[in-house]
């Protein structure tokens, strides 16, 4: 006899960006109910992308709740592209979510509730903001330590008078301002210490980034390390804490929209929008849908 199956849809999307086979791969599996969460972490292992994020309307709530897991089983949060690609997709499969919901639109991350913007026109994708905390700066790091950890010069590691700064909005990452592009693609985190860095200064990733031409629709052009390993095509979680970066230096202004370029190297270009405000900072962009199919649990 065989056992009796569930199945659930699932998704994969293509996050800060409106091209396919561009931006951060993302799968979403949407569950209808909370599951226990040995089985989100076997579900994102199977999956073998970097993050897979789970979603489920709460009635309670009046919300939809997301989950979001690693393939090696650590549960994370925030508002970046394992965000972004579940409300988008909620949106994109007309889920009604949002437009039953009182006053301004939020989604529940985990525990926690984020305001959320979107801008939905019938003929495009839509385009979602997600409103991270305001920027907490924390550690500075010596240029010549993350620059040998990055395979660098220490004098790559040389933008204006700015220190490689550990900032915070949902997640802590290191900001490496480096002097050029030529840098830029030069970076390659050696095996263990980046790792080593940053446990001992205290932050989850690396954001490399150069400042770029002024005719340029992009203020910068960015990188994500993973310390254990690995490099991330769009990272939201670090595009709020560069805005945070580039408006302490007096580099950007508030309340404008500026746009970061990641994912080059990679192939697989990304758009992320910030804004910097009182309230926090918006990191904005869209996703489209590249993959579906159905889940047996």
């Amino acid at each position: 006899m065989k056992s009796e199956q569930n199945t659930m849809p699932y998704y994969v999307l293509d996050v800060f960006t409106n091209e396919r086979f561009k931006g951060n791969p993302l799968p979403v599996v949407v569950t209808g109910k909370p599951l226990e969460t040995s089985l989100y972490q076997q579900i994102s292992r199977e999956f073998g992308y970097l993050e897979t994020s789970f979603m489920h309307y709460s009635k309670e709530d009046k919300a939809l709740r997301v989950r979001s897991f690693t393939r090696n089983g650590r549960e994370i949060s925030g508002a970046g592209h394992n965000l972004l690609g579940a409300v988008c997709l909620a949106v994109l499969k007309d889920m009604n979510v949002f437009r039953v919901q009182e006053g301004v639109p939020s989604v529940i991350m985990k525990d926690r509730r984020i305001q959320l913007n979107i801008e939905n026109n019938s003929n495009d994708l839509p385009f979602i903001g997600m409103l991270q905390q305001a920027p907490r700066y924390g550690n500075t790091v010596p240029a010549e330590d993350i620059a040998a950890a990055l395979h660098l010069e220490p004098e790559d590691v040389k933008l204006f008078d700015w220190q490689p700064t550990v900032v915070t909005t949902e997640v802590s990452h290191l900001m490496v301002p480096l002097r050029n592009i030529d840098a830029l693609n030069r970076a390659a985190p050696k095996a263990g210490a980046l790792h080593n860095i940053a446990t001992g200064y205290g932050f989850q990733g690396c954001y490399c980034f150069v400042i770029t031409d002024k005719d340029t629709p992009q203020i910068a052009q960015a990188r994500f390390f993973h310390p254990a390993g690995g490099e991330d095509a769009a990272t939201g979680s670090a595009a709020g804490p560069l805005g945070g970066f580039l408006f302490q230096k007096g580099y950007i202004h508030k309340d404008k929209e500026y746009a970061i370029l990641q994912g080059v190297k990679l192939q697989q270009p990304s758009i992320l929008r910030f804004r910097f405000t009182g309230a926090g900072i918006w990191v904005s962009g869209a996703s489209t849908i590249v993959m579906e199919g159905i889940l047996h649990v």
